[in-house]
């Protein structure tokens, strides 16, 4: 009888189920009553491809009309020249099928392009998964450029980086942003030319106050002042080499501005300061972007939000965040008419964080909705 049961077993170990047929369905249009309405998800990382689509469903249904996902280079090029874009493709299908507006965040290298750093000038951490040293900027220029390409009609809009103020976004090393603007600098013409309808967005910058010298970043407003810098000075050389009479010296560099606007504890409608972390402190941004001549530029909010882990210092009520999510997206479509998204962190995340990272999210891992999203959708 044992040996029977045992066979039994066995064969049971074989028998797969069969697999989940996942289709695209019927093209979708988001009905929404807040155009502005985005959310910062983490479906690239998602195994199961129906969760996939129920996730952008839901978002769908809640009137959330823009996704930013961020796309691994390291997931895309596991050798220079190499793609497997099988992975992205899923996610923005169905995402592109529920009627969202994609903005894809790249960063993350491979290891082969960490590789090429000069030995005689390491003198910081290689270990670092966000480590890009100064020879392989052009991979990554070409990586963006093989994205923009494929993806062109399906991605409007392509973020160059992550948080380069923060040392551990920049491979926990010293920010740089002169660094930052050369990488942008040549990655910005070579995506135009693979795919003109894409805009490029660039800063992504975390709302710090770290001071000049600080071992963990760098004070937002610091570093986009020095990056502005950097970039009058590539205009100048640019106007000296060519022909064409820019006029404005954002021209050939960037498209738009991607801005992380987190409102802490403070509520939406908070003014903003330049000693203070607020949902408002966008408008510190705007402000310098119009004294360096980019009034005509839009600011994409790709980070907000507020959190409700009771025990976070910065935490908020669940009722607060509620409104304040609410607020903070009314507030945008009232007074700022250059911002055309303001996307929430986070939709959810692919496992449990153990910690109050999981009290941003608006849904479970397994996609059951939070109050926040009921109450968001209700609100729709």
């Amino acid at each position: 009888m044992k040996i029977r049961l045992l066979i039994l077993l066995a064969l049971l170990a074989l028998v797969k189920p069969p697999s989940l047929l996942i289709t695209l369905g019927e093209p979708q249009v988001v009905q929404t009553r807040r155009p502005v309405a985005g959310m910062h998800t983490r479906f690239t990382e998602e195994a199961e491809e129906w969760k996939i689509q129920r996730g952008l469903h839901m978002l769908r249904e809640a009137g959330v009309g823009w996704m930013v996902e961020f796309f691994p280079w390291a997931y895309y090029e596991p050798s220079k020249g190499q793609f497997d874009w099988r992975s992205a493709e899923r996610v923005i299908a169905h995402a592109n099928r529920q009627g969202l507006r994609v903005i894809a965040r790249l960063g993350l290298p491979p290891a082969w392009a960490q590789q090429k750093a000069n030995p005689a000038s390491l003198s910081h951490n290689t270990q670092s998964p966000t480590y890009l040293p100064h020879e392989a900027y052009v991979d990554f220029a070409e990586f963006a450029a093989a994205f923009a390409a494929h993806f062109r009609g399906q991605v409007g809009h392509i973020i160059l980086w992550n948080e380069p103020n923060l040392s551990h976004e920049w491979g926990l090393r010293p920010v740089d942003p002169a660094g930052y603007a050369e990488m942008v600098t040549l990655a910005y013409p070579i995506i135009k030319r693979a795919n003109p309808d894409a805009l490029v967005l660039i800063g992504a910058l975390a709302p710090t106050l770290e001071p000049i010298g600080s071992a963990q970043g760098l004070d937002d407003l610091i570093y986009l002042e020095q990056l502005y810098e950097k970039f009058k000075i590539e205009n100048e050389k640019l106007k000296m080499t060519s022909n064409f009479p820019f006029s404005i010296f954002h021209f050939p560099f960037y498209d738009g501005f991607a801005v992380h606007s987190y409102g802490r504890s403070a509520a939406p409608d908070e003014p903003p300061a330049r000693d203070r972390i607020n949902y408002r402190r966008t408008e510190l941004v705007r402000e310098m972007m119009i004294r360096h001549g980019d009034a005509d530029l839009p600011i994409f909010i790709t980070e907000a939000g507020w959190n409700d882990d009771p025990s976070w210092i910065f935490g908020v009520t669940p009722a607060q965040r509620i409104r304040y999510t609410l607020e903070a997206w009314d507030y945008a479509q009232a007074h700022w008419p250059y911002v055309p998204v303001v996307a929430m962190w986070v939709f959810k995340e692919p496992r449990p964080a153990r910690g109050y990272r999981d009290r941003f999210t608006f849904v479970t891992p397994s996609l059951a909705p939070l109050p926040i999203y009921d109450e968001i959708k209700l609100a729709n």
